[in-house]
């Protein structure tokens, strides 16, 4: 009995197919990811583009130049015939295509 003992062989189902048939997996929806990454591409597109963009502060005033470099907290602007400005992203409310302005003339008039 105990040679018959010794040569048996356990057999156990592998984790895949012991999920499938005891219990049904509940598929749940991914969390986004916290960056997707859409901010940084879009600043590089403009920067290598060298863009021209208007660039809408908390207290409504508008810069106009194109964007040499970013980070995390601030972008830098240079502009044509004034002195280059590093903003911090927390004092920009918005900030478009300077094309933008004359697409929209053109639709107001």
């Amino acid at each position: 009995m105990s040679e018959m003992g010794s040569q048996r062989k356990l057999i156990r189902p592998g984790a895949g197919e012991n999920r499938r048939e005891g219990s049904r997996a509940v598929r749940r929806k991914r969390t986004p990811p916290e960056q997707t990454n859409a901010e940084e591409f879009y600043y590089l597109k403009q920067m290598a583009a060298r863009t021209p963009m208007v660039i809408v502060l908390n207290n409504d005033e508008e810069l106009r130049g194109w964007i040499e470099w970013y980070d995390k907290s601030s972008i830098k602007l240079n502009r044509q015939k004034e002195p280059n400005l590093l903003l911090l992203k927390r004092n920009i409310r918005y900030m478009f295509k300077e094309e933008e302005l004359r697409r929209r003339g053109r639709r107001n008039s």
